[in-house]
């Protein structure tokens, strides 16, 4: 078969998949179903991303996605008791404004996909591939090399992001219940208990007596 025709089979074939299992998303009654339909979305995607020789995205979009991002969702959803019936009363209501937006981005993409065909004549050929290199490689030494400083920049304010979310957490409450070490290690055992002695007792013995019967 010639390798052309091939590719151009396996990209209707993954598109029409992630089109399907886009549209299963949010047509499936089941919470759980959606999901997994979500993860057969980004797995398709991500064949689409590497048939556009973008390695480094389709890889980063089955390990950060699919890997880490939707195996969470997919236990949280299971985890929670979620009604069904209540979450659909109002579909039929917003459909209307939905529909509206749904086609507003589609609009929005095809403009986006447009404007970047009648610039790929300007900005030349893909760099990687006139580098002799893959995707990934090129990608690793333009960001180490070329795009340092802004890389780290950008590591940078996410660190500060992490490190503030966890200082929100930390802040003291008045009404939660925390333990400090230092104190629990300089305890005094003599001030926390306390031998008293006392005396042995025995309890009375019962008779061994059998009570007598009265006479009438």
């Amino acid at each position: 078969m010639n390798p052309q025709l091939f590719q151009i089979i396996c990209f209707y074939g993954f598109g029409f998949v992630t089109v399907a299992a886009a549209l299963a998303v949010i047509t499936l009654r089941n919470t759980v179903h959606a999901v997994l339909a979500l993860v057969l979305t980004f797995f398709s995607t991500a064949c689409l991303w590497m048939l556009a020789e973008a390695e480094f995205l389709a890889l980063a979009l089955i390990v950060v996605y699919v890997g880490a991002v939707m195996v969470l969702f997919l236990f949280v959803v299971m985890m929670l008791d979620i009604d069904q019936e209540k979450m659909r009363e109002g579909f039929v209501k917003f459909l209307p404004a939905g529909l509206i937006v749904a086609v507003v981005m589609l609009v929005e993409m095809l403009g986006l996909i447009g404007v970047r065909a009648m610039h790929a004549q300007l900005m030349g050929a893909d760099p990687a591939a006139a580098a002799g290199v893959s995707n990934t490689a090129w990608l690793g030494r333009a960001l180490y090399t070329q795009y340092l400083l802004p890389f780290e920049i950008a590591a940078l304010i996410l660190t500060v992001g992490v490190v503030a979310a966890v200082a929100l957490t930390l802040r003291q409450r008045t009404d939660a219940r925390h333990e400090s070490a230092s104190q629990q290690v300089s305890v005094n055992p003599r001030d926390r208990v306390r031998i008293v002695k006392m005396a042995a007792e025995r309890p009375a013995e019962p008779s061994s007596v059998p009570p007598q019967e009265s006479q009438p």
